[in-house]
């Protein structure tokens, strides 16, 4: 049942790269060609070959004349046998890449649309694997699929063809010792796809093991955790090892196999041909002729045993990259979906339940109402919901019950784009791209003048030290900020959104890693650019949210209390435990 399904499954898998490959038909049609007029010519170089050896009749009875003709015909047949396996070679080298380059455009392209609760749920790294080593293992199989099969294909069928116009019955040993050259091959490869489908999917646990190691490093060390993190990459390292030992090994018994086999064809064709070149039938030349046939005859079936081990590693490749690419994307916008304009700020909660696992509730009818230019703070415990509000706000995650509403509009019926440059964002994470520190600023607004870029820049007290920096606001950074402190990546996040100024922004703990003495002034930043705008504030430090207009106090997703910082002190709740907690003395 189990071989049915792997059986069932490399065929769907197989389908889809044929359609892949279907793109580029002219380059196999091209490839077929070329592989054709390789193997005629390979095949017809034994004909000449014993041509030569049947001129020579005697010692000082050598035709050197035809010799020479033939033998100079050779040489023209070699060179064109040269160049049609070269172009069979570029054509076979354009499919594949461009494949693997449609392949991974297309599984980057689903990264981009896919809910974030996937990306949530799965491995960074493992994700990062799927792309990169599954489809260059993928790339090598499908590579050396092309450049063998075809060729070993008709090369069968051609040395068959040439066999039996010289002799049938020598022809007929060949064929019947054959299929047991089939029947091992095949029964070795049924048995190597599920163990190079194992090999792959450890591999991919153990590229995120080392990208989750990497990114916390200085986590780990502070921990003292560097034993613990190599034991648990020693034993992901063995059970690789063991997968990977193993599917090699069963594979690696197709080539010896096959190989056994294809001799007891070489030894049958040679003694078929010595006893009927003893009795005249065939002359020394088509025997030697004969057993180069045979030769070639069977070398294909250890190049095809080789190329269908292969085959089973890409395919098993390519099956996790195709589960990638078969996710379903995030919620498809509808046809008569709006654009988001002359936003004001309203923004309007109407009953909205939300959990990110089904069984496990988190916000449960939440109301809430927001008119243009009020500040929002959102307080609470860890794990209220606070951050999931920011979340529904933004569209990351769709609401389960009830709307969530800007300008008397379902944001369900906006396009995400719209929705999201309403807004400016600055979360405790701060994300930057590897580029230049220009180039970071500008993210949001692309055409912002050079003093529009400094002018946000000292806005959010980050100018003096991009001045210091070697290139100043050119100086590039490398992935998440390079060498930046994490206080000084948060100052260009902010400065990222004061350039953009949208009508609505979100911050969430956005002067977590910045000193008490620049947070003074960045608030004061804030404060005159929240003027006018509608502002949700996520803070732990309640200092930093004492001016809001409405503050909402939350509770495992539920608003506990709401209203101004004295009227929630004043009614003696859970928000004045919270606060006297953080200033008693």
């Amino acid at each position: 049942m189990k071989e049915k399904t792997e059986k069932k499954q490399q065929t769907k898998t197989l389908k889809k790269v044929l359609h892949y490959i279907e793109k580029y038909k002219i380059f196999l049609v091209f490839s077929l060609i070329f592989a054709v007029a390789t193997v005629a010519s390979t095949l017809y170089i034994p004909v000449l070959t014993g041509q030569v050896i049947d001129r020579i009749l005697a010692p000082g009875q050598v035709d050197f004349t035809v010799i020479f003709m033939l033998l100079g015909k050779m040489g023209v047949i070699m060179g064109l046998t040269a160049l049609a396996q070269w172009l069979m070679n570029v054509c076979n080298n354009k499919i594949t890449y461009e494949v693997i380059q449609d392949i991974r455009r297309e599984a980057f392209a689903k990264i981009e649309i896919l809910p974030l609760k996937f990306i949530d749920v799965h491995s960074h790294g493992e994700l990062v694997s799927r792309v990169i080593a599954d489809v260059d293992q993928f790339a090598d199989g499908l590579l050396m699929g092309f450049s063998q099969l075809f060729t070993g294909v008709i090369t069968i069928l051609g040395t068959l063809l040439f066999m039996l116009s010289i002799n049938v019955k020598i022809t007929l040993v060949v064929v019947l010792i054959t299929p047991m050259s089939l029947f091992v091959a095949s029964f070795i490869a049924k048995r190597t796809f599920s163990m190079f489908m194992l090999q792959s999917t450890t591999r991919g646990e153990q590229t995120a093991f080392i990208n989750e190691m990497i990114e916390n490093q200085k986590v780990v060390q502070a921990f003292s955790k560097e034993k613990d993190a190599l034991e648990t990459f020693d034993e992901i390292n063995e059970r690789l090892e063991k997968a990977s030992l193993q599917a090699t090994f069963f594979s690696s018994l197709t080539n010896p196999s096959t190989r056994f086999v294809n001799s007891l064809v070489y030894t049958g064709v040679g003694l078929a041909g010595a006893f009927s070149a003893m009795k005249g039938l065939l002359t020394v030349g088509q025997l030697s002729c004969f057993l180069s046939y045979a030769n070639q005859y069977t070398k294909p079936f250890n190049e095809i045993s080789g190329v269908v081990t292969e085959l089973q590693n890409a395919l098993a490749c390519a099956e996790r990259i195709f589960h990638l690419i078969e996710e379903e994307p995030q919620i498809l916008e509808p046809e008569n979906v709006k654009i988001l304009t002359d936003v004001k700020g309203n923004v309007d909660l109407e009953h909205v339940y939300f959990s990110y696992v089904p069984d496990k509730k988190l916000i449960e009818d939440f109301n809430l109402a927001v008119r243009p230019g009020q500040r929002v703070a959102i307080v609470g415990p860890t794990g209220c919901g606070k951050t999931t509000i920011i979340n529904l706000l933004m569209r990351f995650y769709d609401v389960d019950g009830g709307s969530i509403q800007i300008e008397r509009e379902d944001i369900r019926n906006v396009t995400r784009r719209s929705l999201r440059e309403s807004y400016g964002m600055v979360l405790q994470e701060t994300w930057l791209k590897g580029g230049t520190i220009r180039e970071n600023l500008m993210m949001g607004k692309p055409e912002a003048t050079e003093e529009e870029v400094i002018e946000a820049a000292k806005a959010a007290h980050a100018h003096s030290f991009i001045k210091r920096l070697p290139k100043g606001y050119d100086t590039v950074i490398g992935e998440e900020g390079g060498s930046l402190s994490t206080g000084q990546k948060q100052l260009l996040c902010i400065a990222r959104v004061m350039l953009c100024l949208p009508p609505m922004l979100i911050l969430d703990e956005a002067t977590s890693s910045i000193d008490t003495r620049t947070e003074m002034k960045i608030q004061n930043a804030f404060a005159r650019m929240m003027q006018g705008r509608t502002s949700f504030i996520v803070a732990h430090r309640l200092s930093t949210i004492q001016e809001a207009d409405i503050i909402l106090v939350m509770k495992d997703g539920h608003i506990l209390e709401q209203g101004s910082h004295e009227e929630l002190l004043a009614q003696k709740g859970f928000y004045a435990e919270l606060y006297n907690s953080q200033f008693a003395m």
